[in-house]
């Protein structure tokens, strides 16, 4: 029973814990490390070919040209029963000097609290505005809305962000049809984290972010339709 009223009294952990273990479980891209990271890279691409289709999506064309950098989550599952969690694995891109880098995986987590019951899926942009959000994310896993300053506004479909409040957001969320339906997601608190395990199976040992974003020292030809593909056509 003491071990019970433990476990009573911390009801937001396990249902976040809890929650990403069946998050990740539910989602398309599962198996071997470098099985998964061509299936992201081939998945945002699918993902930015529909967002293109979709009027109240194409706004990420009108951002992408002044953007420092772009996360692309193919998959974002959210779901929960008393407390939710988000979950999502997608990849990191920046604009250089000789177009798109090379994509780096990273992931979105995200727990929450409150009576909310159902299992949503969807697709998110993430359209990085400036250098220092970017190199916060970089080199910190930063938590979005929490850290270092950085604020973030959303679009797309189901959601009503205007032009005023996302005017000076560092990050533009632009959120596929889904989290709508299910009430909303916010991406305050989210925090990305970057997928050592894809970043290696890609590019080899010990690769990181830095080097497969800043440095270009790491590289990859599947990644070379992606990196077309980014900017509008």
């Amino acid at each position: 029973m003491k071990h019970l009223r433990s476990l009573m009294r911390r009801p937001v952990s396990i249902v976040a814990v809890l929650g990403v273990i069946l998050l990740t479980g539910c989602t398309q891209f599962t198996g071997p490390p470098d099985k998964v990271a061509p299936m992201l890279i081939e998945g945002a691409q699918d993902t930015l070919a529909h967002f293109r289709r979709v009027p109240d999506l194409q706004v990420i064309d009108r951002l992408i040209p002044g953007a420092a950098g772009i996360l692309i989550l193919p998959s974002v599952v959210k779901g929960g029963l008393v407390g939710a969690a988000e979950a999502g694995t997608g990849v990191l891109l920046a604009r250089t000097p000789n177009g798109w880098s090379y994509p780096a995986f990273y992931m979105l987590t995200a727990g929450s609290i409150g009576f909310q019951v159902g299992l949503q899926e969807t697709e998110v942009v993430m359209i990085i505005r400036n250098l220092g959000a970017l190199n916060a994310v970089v080199e910190h896993q930063i938590k979005l809305g929490a850290d270092f300053g950085i604020t973030v506004g959303w679009k797309g479909i189901g959601y009503e962000g205007s032009t005023t409040t996302n005017a000076g957001a560092d990050i533009i969320a632009v959120v596929g049809p889904g989290m709508g339906a299910y009430g909303g997601v916010s991406l305050e608190g989210a925090a990305l984290v970057r997928r050592t395990d894809l970043n290696e199976a890609l590019y080899g040992a010990n690769a990181v972010p830095r080097e497969i974003i800043f440095d270009g020292i790491r590289t990859n030809p599947i990644a070379d339709s992606l990196r077309a593909a980014i900017s509008p056509q």
